[in-house]
């Protein structure tokens, strides 16, 4: 199935039926009167997010939603039924926007979640609602109201616990297979993901998270290099960010500044989000090579980065245990560091 993350689609609601002009003719029956039926609702245009879903392939082959029209209104004071609804079924954490694709409408970011978009439109009157004293043979009824339409935007942003970013050839995709059951491609040239992966990290029956590996990114990509900043619209949900340092180039420290330059520059808060880092590839240095790489990383960074490898499986299960803390943190199960100061200076008050 081919990854798709947005989509521009019309949706329409269908208009209200037509109301009956009709008249009760029955034999022994000389003043039979008016009895012509109300039209049908239209149909609505809901959209519901739902478990199972990953892509907005679906959308790529069928651009028009359009709802089913009421059925008019019939004699006997019939009433015609409501046209059937649309509902358009998305993964969770799509985004739906205005055409103008800047404006957020809605934010499916829960499994089950039903909203309408568009109302269809109500039924007309038969004459059977205009009979009175004066005029007791009403020969006219309304018409159905016209529906509404509009065209959308359909932006999706995988919902993931944690991140993985770093330069393309970084290693994520195979850290990426070490962590989880998923199967990313691994190639030893750049580009080799093309779309985001999503893995599940089970350290435990009751210690599990969701890791996307997002395509790499390059010098300029704020500005269109490479594959842009498309896919970073996926980890602007998650805890926290696992950035990933190929220890075999020469200067660690560029590449780390890169990622991070990029970072902030696309904003959304992905600047700010908490950074675990790590020096992959240790399996192909030596010690005193390790050594020297992570010292030029914690010079730039200013943190000491974790070692490990995707290879090998050294310190991947250390680098996990750290998102996972971080993802508790998200989840509120266990404090912030900023919490956990306030409560040892707070201390306790009579």
């Amino acid at each position: 199935m081919k990854f798709l993350d947005q989509a521009k689609i019309y949706i329409r609601s269908g208009n209200g039926g037509a109301g009956s002009v009709s008249f009760r003719r029955e034999k022994f029956i000389p003043n039979g009167g008016p009895d012509g039926g109300d039209g049908g609702r239209g149909g609505h245009v809901w959209i519901e997010a739902v478990d199972g879903l990953n892509t907005l392939i679906d959308y790529r082959y069928q651009q028009h939603f359009k709802a089913q029209t009421g059925h008019h209104g019939q004699g006997r004071q019939m009433h015609g039924a409501k046209g059937e609804d649309v509902v358009l079924k998305v993964p969770v954490g799509t985004q739906v926007l205005d055409e103008d694709k800047e404006t957020v409408l809605l934010d499916m970011d829960e499994p089950g979640k039903l909203v309408k978009l568009l109302s269809g439109g109500n039924g007309g009157w038969g004459n059977v609602h205009f009979k009175g004293p004066v005029n007791q043979a009403p020969r006219h009824a309304n018409p159905g109201q016209e529906g509404q339409e509009k065209w959308i935007w359909l932006r999706l942003k995988l919902i993931a616990d944690v991140g993985l970013a770093g330069l393309p050839n970084a290693g994520k995709s195979t850290f990426l297979a070490a962590a989880s059951a998923a199967r990313p491609k691994i190639a030893d040239y750049p580009f080799t993901t093309l779309t985001p992966n999503l893995g599940v990290v089970d350290l435990s029956s009751t210690e599990r998270f969701v890791i996307a590996d997002i395509p790499g990114l390059i010098e300029g990509a704020s500005e269109g290099a490479g594959l842009g900043t498309r896919f970073l619209g996926h980890v602007e949900r998650t805890a926290s960010l696992i950035h990933l340092v190929d220890g075999t180039q020469d200067d660690v420290a560029a590449a780390w500044r890169t990622i991070r330059t990029e970072l902030e520059a696309y904003g959304e808060g992905l600047g700010e989000k908490a950074e675990i880092l790590a020096l992959n590839k240790i399996d192909a240095l030596s010690p005193e090579l390790r050594e020297e790489k992570a010292a030029e990383l914690e010079a730039v960074a200013g943190r000491r980065p974790m070692l490990v490898s995707g290879v090998s499986g050294e310190g991947v299960p250390e680098l996990l245990r750290a998102a996972w803390a971080e993802v508790r943190k998200n989840r509120g199960e266990i404090p912030t560091e900023e919490e956990a100061t306030e409560e040892t200076q707070g201390g306790w008050n009579p």
